[in-house]
């Protein structure tokens, strides 16, 4: 059976819900297909985060990386936020809880920021279509408040990197995205 695409407000971004087989002994999900994504979309490696309840992680943005995230356990609040300039959703917001009971995988396109909120102790698999670059690891403030967001934690533990993101309104010329720009 195929997967469930979901509609999210922002363009691009898939939410997917995969098919889960189950018995006694337990479950089966097929966690991600290459052909689940946008047409060229390549994953080429693969990632693990493994955080205490209370943590907070981005925003994090890039300019030229996808990637494809599947929560394998606990649960966190994600948060997305559209960056590009010109895009048809730009500045929407789209907010997820995903369970590591749940079966439901998370493609985000470059220039979309994207957090979370661990609500437990939590893991999360992700797969990126491009091998890690510095100069594309790029950030926004997470309490920025022109993206009012309700991450569902109280005094989070927070990355002293994530802490001197900039907001949007100020982030420097030429790192902000730009609809298009390989998505």
């Amino acid at each position: 059976m195929p997967p469930i695409f979901h509609e999210t407000p922002i363009v691009d971004v898939e939410l997917i819900e995969p098919t889960s087989f189950g018995d006694d002994r337990g479950r089966f999900v097929e966690t991600y297909r290459r052909e689940w994504l946008p047409k060229g979309r390549e994953m080429i490696q693969t990632n693990r985060s493994e955080k205490v309840a209370g943590s907070l992680v981005g925003l994090h943005y890039h300019l030229h990386q996808a990637d494809y995230w599947y929560m394998l356990r606990g649960t966190a609040r994600v948060v997305l936020a559209d960056l590009r300039v010109g895009s048809p959703s730009e500045m929407a917001t789209f907010v997820v809880d995903l369970d590591g009971d749940e079966d439901r995988g998370l493609f985000i396109p470059p220039g979309v920021a994207h957090g979370f909120a661990s609500h437990t102790d939590m893991l999360l698999w992700y797969l990126v279509d491009g091998y890690y670059n510095p100069n594309d690891e790029l950030g926004v403030a997470y309490d920025d408040p022109a993206l009012d967001i309700d991450w569902g934690v109280s005094d989070p533990v927070v990355s002293e990197r994530d802490k001197a993101n900039p907001t949007v309104a100020d982030i420097p010329e030429g790192r902000r995205p730009y609809w298009g720009l390989r998505t």
